[in-house]
């Protein structure tokens, strides 16, 4: 997710002269994957069971991390780490990059931010922009994350993100690492409006109840409220970027042409709500980011308008 609502990325207290950095992120986030590797790997296994068919190979998420831990171990449940943290440090990174310099460039010389649609925008695009970069480790996280549901000699069998990167430049050529890529940006650009959009109008509904004051937890609610709204409408996208990246090449033939084969596809053959599978390690990972992020954002704001605007 981005930080579309912040003030100034790095913007300093006049007091003090500090100031928090977009870049102190990167490692926070990469810290916090050891927490939602679990989830990411559950939700991947969801949306990758079934294919074809309506039988379910999972009943619950539940049911499948016991699963998982059942076949493959406590170690399973982690398996594909190494990419997880390569993706947070290549897509991070890059998104908080280009969305720093973006907000920069279109903050006014008295200092004034970018108004809501410049920030919807500069979000997306830094987004989709850190979501391409990021494709690689994605390809790489999907494929070790999907490897424990297949027969043992059907299994890729990477060893770690970097083993994982080489042996597909080498054995399906380098454009394969940003293979589903469309749909990974899709998907970013998805989450980003969903978030911002859904987070502004739930805080304003809240307001106008008269039962919230413009504070924490009004921010919770409305980011609770946020992240489910995020959630519901990503999905489909990110079944898609799921697939895509974990199809196999059969007799010169890829699995699926593109996103719209996919999502035909399994509508057709495992039922509409099927777009929605992994839904619950989905929103248990979306949504705690969600809240912290936007609380995060809003004292921020407060900061910003005490510190810089008002002082």
């Amino acid at each position: 997710m981005l930080f579309i609502l912040s003030a100034r990325p790095g913007s300093k207290d006049p007091r003090t002269g500090t100031g928090p950095r977009p870049g102190g992120w990167g490692p926070l986030l990469m810290g916090a994957t050891v927490f939602v590797q679990p989830l990411d790997l559950v939700k991947n296994r969801m949306q990758l069971s079934g294919q074809g068919t309506k039988a379910r190979e999972y009943k619950t998420s539940f049911h499948a991390l016991f699963s998982i831990l059942k076949n493959e171990g406590v170690s399973g449940i982690y398996t594909g780490l190494s990419a997880g943290l390569l993706r947070q440090a290549t897509y991070t990174t890059t998104r908080l990059g280009i969305y720093t310099i973006l907000f920069e460039k279109m903050t006014g010389a008295d200092g004034r931010p970018p108004n809501f649609f410049l920030k919807a925008l500069i979000g997306m695009t830094a987004g989709a922009t850190g979501a391409f970069v990021g494709t690689p480790a994605e390809v790489a996280l999907i494929r070790m994350t999907a490897d424990g549901r297949l027969p043992p000699d059907q299994r890729r069998g990477y060893t770690n993100v970097f083993n994982a990167l080489a042996r597909i430049t080498r054995e399906e050529g380098l454009t394969t690492l940003w293979r589903g890529c469309v749909p990974t940006m899709a998907r970013a650009v998805v989450v980003n409006a969903a978030q911002l959009a859904s987070y502004s109008q739930s805080k304003q509904a809240l307001l106008d109840s008269g039962y919230f004051g413009d504070d924490i937890l009004c921010h919770f609610c409305a980011s609770m409220i946020s992240g489910l709204v995020t959630t519901a409408a990503s999905m489909p996208v990110d079944i898609v970027k799921t697939r895509i990246q974990n199809m196999k090449t059969i007799d010169g033939k890829p699995e699926y042409k593109n996103g719209l084969e996919v999502l035909l596809r399994v509508v057709r053959s495992e039922g509409f709500f099927s777009l929605w599978k992994g839904f619950t390690p989905y929103y248990a990972r979306l949504g705690p980011h969600t809240v912290l992020t936007f609380i995060f954002l809003e004292q921020m704001n407060r900061l910003y308008k005490t510190y810089v605007l008002d002082g």
